[in-house]
C-alpha cells in the first residue's frame, strides 16, 4: 500500500466493489468449479466475422479510427437497427460506435444527468449500472419490481417520480432483462412510454438482448417514443462478440453530438479492425442470432422444470439467457450464503441476487449461456447439492 500522503478520490474509495465481479473473484480458484455466472455466450464467433478482423489487420487497418465510428459502420448500424425494430433514424449522425454497451451507459449517464439528479432504476437490474451512476454523480431512485414478478408498470413510475426528493431526469430500461429475462409487449411499452412522456423523462433503453427474445416480437421504446429515447445496443450477446467490445448509441443528432464529447474523452475510438468485423456482423451474419436464440430457449425449457421441481420460484424468462430463482423456504433467504456454499461444496458457481438489488437477497442468478455440456453438469451438481442439504 502506498504511503504517499495525497488522498484518492473519495467517490471511488467509498464506492463498494461490483458484487458480480467480487463474487466471481471469490470462487474462481475453487478446484473443479463449474461456472454458470457470466453472460458469456457458449458459441464461437462466426468465421465471416473473424475473417474480416484478420483481413483488416493484414491490410494495416490498425491505426486511429474515426472517433464517432467509421462512417461505413455507422451507416450500416442505422440501416440495421431501423430495419430490425421499425426505427426511423436518418443517417450516420444519429449513432456513436462505443467500446461495448458498458461504455455506452457511461457516456449516456454523464451526458444526461447533472450532479445529484435522479435516475429511475427498476430493480433487480444489472449491477454495474450502479457504479456507472455513481461515476456520473447521479442519484439512484429504485423501483422494486419483485412484488410484481419483475414487471415495471406505469403506476410504479408515477409513484417514484411523485415521491422523489431530487429532480428526476431519466429512467434506465433493460429488456429482455438481466437478470430476470422479463420483457414487455407492444401494449406495455406504449403504456410505459406514455407515463415517461407525462413526466418528461429520458428513456435510456438498453436492448442488448433484443435478438434473444423468444416468443414475441421485440418492441423498442425508440419506435414508440423516439424523441425521448436513447437507444443502446451491441454485438456481444447477439453475435457472441463479447471480446470485440462493440456497442452503439442511437439518438437525435444534436444529442449524439453532445455525447460524442464524452465518448471522445473516455475511449476516443473503437479499433478500426474491430469496426470492420462489426460491419460484417451487421451486414452479413443474420443466422447466428437465430441459432443462439433457439438454443437458449431449448436450454430454458430443459432446466426450468428442474429448478421448479426443487422448489425454486422462477419467473419463466421471455428472453436473454438467465434464470432468476428464489430460494425454497427450507433453504433460507440468504442467496449470498447459499451461492458461496454451493460453490465451495457443490462445485458450481452462480451469482447471488443481492448483486442486482437489495430486495433480491433470497435469489440466485443462473446463466444458461454456457455450453450444453457445462450447463447439464452444472444442473446435475446443483440438484445433487440441494438434495444433500435435504438429506436425500
Amino acid at each position: 500500500m502506498t504511503n504517499f500522503i495525497q488522498p484518492l478520490n473519495p467517490l471511488i474509495t467509498e464506492m463498494a466493489p461490483d458484487k458480480l465481479l467480487a463474487f466471481q473473484k471469490t470462487v474462481r480458484d475453487i478446484p473443479d468449479i463449474l461456472k454458470l455466472t457470466l453472460g458469456e455466450p457458449g458459441f464461437s464467433v462466426d468465421e465471416r466475422i473473424k475473417t474480416a478482423a484478420t483481413e483488416a489487420l493484414n491490410n494495416n487497418r490498425s491505426h486511429y479510427a474515426e472517433s464517432q465510428g467509421e462512417r461505413e459502420l455507422r451507416v450500416e448500424a442505422v440501416k440495421y437497427f431501423n430495419a430490425k425494430y421499425h426505427l426511423n433514424y436518418r443517417d450516420e449522425d444519429n449513432v456513436i460506435v462505443t467500446l461495448g454497451v458498458s461504455e455506452a451507459i457511461n457516456v449516456v449517464l454523464n451526458t444526461l444527468l447533472g450532479k445529484n439528479e435522479g435516475l429511475l432504476m427498476p430493480e433487480p437490474t444489472y449491477g454495474p449500472y450502479f457504479t456507472s451512476l455513481d461515476l456520473a454523480h447521479g442519484t439512484k431512485i429504485t423501483i422494486d419490481t419483485t412484488p410484481n414478478r419483475f414487471k415495471l408498470t406505469p403506476q410504479m413510475i408515477d409513484e417514484a417520480v411523485s415521491s422523489a426528493t431530487v429532480p428526476v431526469r431519466a429512467i434506465l430500461m433493460n429488456y429482455p432483462a438481466n437478470p430476470t429475462g422479463v420483457t414487455y409487449s407492444r401494449d406495455e411499452i406504449i403504456e410505459l412510454a406514455e407515463m415517461c412522456k407525462k413526466h418528461k423523462l429520458w428513456i435510456i433503453s438498453d436492448e442488448i438482448y433484443s435478438l434473444l427474445t423468444y416468443d414475441q416480437e421485440h418492441v423498442s421504446f425508440s419506435e414508440i417514443i423516439p424523441e425521448q429515447t436513447i437507444y443502446i445496443n451491441g454485438l456481444s450477446k447477439s453475435h457472441a462478440m463479447t471480446g470485440y467490445r462493440v456497442g452503439f448509441i442511437l439518438a437525435a443528432a444534436d444529442v449524439i453530438a453532445e455525447m460524442q464529447k464524452v465518448h471522445g474523452a473516455l475511449t476516443f475510438a473503437v479499433p478500426t479492425f474491430i469496426q470492420d468485423a462489426a460491419l460484417v456482423a451487421l451486414r452479413d451474419v443474420n443466422d447466428t442470432p437465430i441459432v443462439m436464440r433457439d438454443a437458449y430457449k431449448a436450454r430454458r425449457d430443459r432446466i426450468l422444470p428442474q429448478l421448479q421441481n426443487l422448489g425454486f420460484d422462477v419467473v419463466s424468462p421471455e428472453g436473454a439467457f438467465y434464470l432468476f430463482a428464489k430460494l425454497p423456504v427450507d433453504l433460507g433467504e440468504d442467496g449470498d450464503a447459499f451461492a458461496l456454499k454451493l460453490a465451495q461444496e457443490g462445485k458450481v458457481a452462480v451469482i447471488p441476487g443481492s448483486g442486482f438489488s437489495d430486495a433480491a437477497r433470497a435469489y440466485i442468478r443462473i446463466s444458461y449461456a454456457a455450453s450444453d455440456a457445462d450447463l447439464d453438469e452444472g444442473m446435475r451438481r446443483l440438484v445433487a447439492y440441494v438434495n444433500q442439504l435435504r438429506g436425500k
